[in-house]
C-alpha cells in the first residue's frame, strides 16, 4: 500500500502535466521511453536475460515505432517490414540461437506496444482537446484500483485462477463500477471545465466496455508472466513492477478509445 501511495503521489501529477500542459515533444519523448522500456521488458521476460543484443534491439525498435509515426506516419508499413527484417536477419546470423518465441516477443514488443503508445499522438493529431488523452489512463487505472480494493474486501470467487490467482469476480465487478464512477466524473469535469459535450449514458457504456478490455489486458500480460515464471516485468515503479505491469491495461484500452473517438467524430 505504501508503494501504491508513493507511486501515485509522484506519478499522477507528472502524468497529468505531460498529457495536459507539456510541449508535444515532451509527450513524444515520454511515449518513446515507455514503449522502449516495455519492448525490452517483454524480451527480457521471454529470453530470460536482462541484457542482450536482442533486448536492446527490441527496445530500439519500439522507440522507432512511436517516433516514426510522429515524423512519417504514411510510411508505417515500411517500418514494420524493416523491423521484421532486422529481427529475422539477426536470428539468421545467430544460426539457431534465437528461438521463435523471442522473435515474436521482439516483433510484438516493437510493433504492437509501440503502435499502442503512439495512439496518444494520433488522438492529439485528430484535433481533440488534450484532456481526452487522460481517458485511457482513467478508465484503466480506475478499474485496476477499484478491483484491487473490492477484491480485498469482498473477493471470494476466483476470476481466472490459473492466470492470476488473486483476482476475483467480485473484484472485477468492483473495477467495472469504479470505471463508471470515474468516467462520469471525467464527463462532468470536461463538460464544465473544457467545453466538452460527453453524454453520460455513452460514458457509462464506454466505461463498462473499457473495464472489460482493461481486465483483458491485465490478464493477457499476466498470462505471459505466468508462462515464463516471473512475478514482475521490471522494477521501474518499485513494488508496482515495470511498464508492462503498470500499463498493460492502458495498452489495450488506448487503441479502443482511439477507434471509438474516430467513429463518433
Amino acid at each position: 500500500m505504501k508503494s501504491r501511495i508513493l507511486v501515485a503521489v509522484i506519478g499522477v501529477p507528472v502524468l497529468v502535466w505531460v498529457v495536459l500542459w507539456a510541449p508535444s515533444v515532451v509527450m513524444l519523448a515520454a511515449l518513446c521511453l515507455l514503449a522502449g522500456i516495455g519492448g525490452m521488458e517483454l524480451q527480457q521476460c521471454v529470453s530470460g536475460v536482462k541484457r542482450s543484443e536482442l533486448v536492446g534491439l527490441s527496445g530500439i525498435c519500439a522507440v522507432f515505432t512511436v517516433e516514426w509515426y510522429c515524423d512519417r506516419p504514411e510510411h508505417m508499413a515500411m517500418l514494420f517490414m524493416i523491423e521484421a527484417a532486422l529481427f529475422f536477419g539477426y536470428a539468421i546470423i545467430k544460426a539457431g540461437e534465437v528461438k521463435f518465441a523471442q522473435l515474436m516477443a521482439g516483433l510484438f514488443g516493437s510493433i504492437a506496444i509501440g503502435w499502442s503508445f503512439s495512439a496518444f499522438l494520433r488522438m492529439e493529431a485528430s484535433g481533440i482537446h488534450r484532456a481526452y488523452l487522460l481517458l485511457p489512463f482513467i478508465l484503466s487505472f480506475a478499474c485496476d484500483t477499484f478491483a484491487y480494493f473490492a477484491g480485498r474486501a469482498f473477493g471470494k470467487h476466483k476470476l481466472a485462477p490459473k492466470v492470476s490467482p488473486k483476482k476475483t469476480i467480485e473484484g472485477s465487478i468492483g473495477g467495472m463500477a469504479g470505471n463508471v464512477v470515474c468516467g462520469l466524473l471525467f464527463a462532468f469535469v470536461v463538460d464544465r471545465g473544457f467545453g466538452g459535450s460527453i453524454g453520460y449514458v455513452p460514458m457509462v457504456l464506454l466505461a463498462l466496455l473499457c473495464g472489460v478490455v482493461a481486465q483483458m489486458g491485465d490478464l493477457s500480460f499476466s498470462l505471459i508472466k505466468r508462462e515464463y515464471g516471473i512475478k514482475d516485468y521490471g522494477r521501474l515503479f518499485l513494488e508496482h513492477g515495470g511498464v508492462l505491469d503498470r500499463f498493460d491495461s492502458v495498452l489495450f484500452v488506448t487503441p479502443l478509445i482511439e477507434i471509438i473517438l474516430n467513429f463518433v467524430k
